[in-house]
C-alpha cells in the first residue's frame, strides 16, 4: 500500500493516472509548496526515457545555489531498471529538502517499478479519469468552491450535461461561472445562459425542464433541439420515460432505500435524487394527464399529424398545466 499524506512536500510523490489536468495539479502542488517554503527552490523536469543514473544522482544531490530542489520525472514507466532501483532506494532513504515527483500515465507498463515504489512507501496521488457522472458533478462543485463561488448539485449536474465530461472544459466553465455569477451563486439559470445553448440539446434535456415545471425553458430547448437535428421521436421518448419514472417512483413503498428503488427502476442511484426533486409538485392525476398528452404527441410525430414542432410544444404546455394543477 502507498503511504498516505496530506502534505505535498514528501520525499517522493507518485502521480498515477491518465487525466493530465489532475496530474499537472498534483505536480504543481508540490512545486508551489516547495517555493512557499523556499522561494529559491530549484525545479527541474526530465523525461523518464532520458534519465540516466548519473543525471538522477545529480538531481537528488543538494545544490550549491538552492537549499531546496524539486525533480519532475515525466513518463516514469520509461526509466531504465538501474534508474528505477535508485528511485526505490531514494523513497527509502531520502535527502532533506529534495522532492521527486514521478508521473505515470496509468496502464501496466513499468508494473515492476510501481510495485517496488508502493512497497517502499511512496506517497501516491491518483489522476484517474472521472467517468462517473457523480464524480464529475463533485468535481464541478469543488471547482466552483475553489474559485470562490457556490453551486448546488442540480446546477452542477446541468453544467456537466451541457459541457460534457472533459475535466479541462469543466474546470474552465466552473471558474468562469464562479467569477461571473451574481454574488458567486451559480444557479441553473446562469448555467443555461452561458452554456446550454452551445451544444446539441438532447431529448432528455427537454424532458427534465418539462417535468420540473419550467415550461418556457423546455419550449426553448425543444426549438434548439429540433434546429440541431434531434429526431422528434427521441423527444417524445424522453418525455415518456421521465414521466413513467416519476410515476413509478411515486408508487414506490415509503421507507424503501434509494438503492433498491433505483434497481427496480433500472436507473443509477444518483438519478433517484434528481427524480425526487422533480416529483415535488406532481399529483397522481397530474402525471396521468401528462402521460396522455405525451402519448398524443407521440402519435402525431409518428405520422398522425403534420407539424411535429407544434405537437411537441402542445405536449410541453399540457405537461406544465398538469403539474400546476
Amino acid at each position: 500500500m502507498a503511504a498516505l499524506s496530506t502534505d505535498p512536500l514528501v520525499p517522493v510523490t507518485l502521480v498515477f493516472g491518465p487525466e493530465t489536468l489532475l496530474a499537472e495539479r498534483a505536480a504543481g502542488a508540490v512545486v508551489r509548496a516547495a517555493r512557499a517554503a523556499d522561494a529559491d527552490t530549484d525545479v527541474s523536469q526530465v523525461a523518464g526515457s532520458e534519465l540516466t543514473p548519473g543525471a538522477l544522482a545529480e538531481h537528488v544531490s543538494p545544490s550549491l545555489f538552492a537549499t531546496s530542489r524539486v525533480l519532475l520525472v515525466n513518463d516514469v514507466q520509461d526509466v531504465t531498471e538501474a534508474v528505477g532501483d535508485i528511485l526505490v532506494g531514494y523513497v527509502q532513504s531520502p535527502i532533506q529538502d529534495i522532492h521527486v515527483v514521478l508521473l505515470h500515465p496509468g496502464g501496466v507498463k513499468g508494473k515492476k517499478l510501481l510495485t517496488a515504489l508502493r512497497k517502499a512507501g511512496v506517497h501516491e496521488v491518483p489522476a484517474e479519469r472521472l467517468t462517473r457522472p457523480d464524480d464529475q458533478v463533485a468535481f464541478v462543485r469543488a471547482e466552483v468552491r475553489r474559485a470562490g463561488g457556490r453551486i448546488d448539485e442540480p446546477a452542477a449536474r446541468q453544467l456537466v450535461e451541457s459541457v460534457g465530461g472533459d475535466l479541462r472544459g469543466l474546470a474552465s466553465a466552473a471558474g468562469q461561472l464562479a467569477v461571473d455569477a451574481p454574488d458567486g451563486q451559480v444557479t441553473g439559470h446562469v448555467v443555461s445562459m452561458y452554456f446550454e445553448g452551445r451544444a446539441e440539446v438532447k431529448g432528455w434535456v427537454v424532458a427534465d425542464r418539462a417535468v420540473e415545471g419550467r415550461t418556457g425553458e423546455a419550449v426553448e430547448q425543444l426549438r434548439w433541439a429540433l434546429e440541431t437535428g434531434t429526431d422528434p421521436v427521441l423527444v417524445t421518448g424522453a418525455l415518456a420515460t421521465s414521466l413513467r419514472s416519476l410515476a413509478r417512483l411515486a408508487g414506490a413503498p415509503r421507507g424503501m432505500r434509494d438503492a433498491d428503488v433505483a434497481r427496480d427502476l433500472g436507473i443509477p442511484p444518483w438519478k433517484i435524487r434528481v427524480l425526487r426533486g422533480q416529483l415535488r409538485g406532481w399529483t397522481p392525476n397530474g402525471l396521468s394527464q401528462a402521460i396522455r398528452a405525451v402519448a398524443e404527441a407521440d402519435l402525431a410525430v409518428k405520422g398522425g399529424g403534420n407539424d411535429s414542432a407544434l405537437a411537441l410544444t402542445t405536449a410541453l404546455v399540457a405537461i406544465g398545466t398538469a403539474r400546476a394543477a
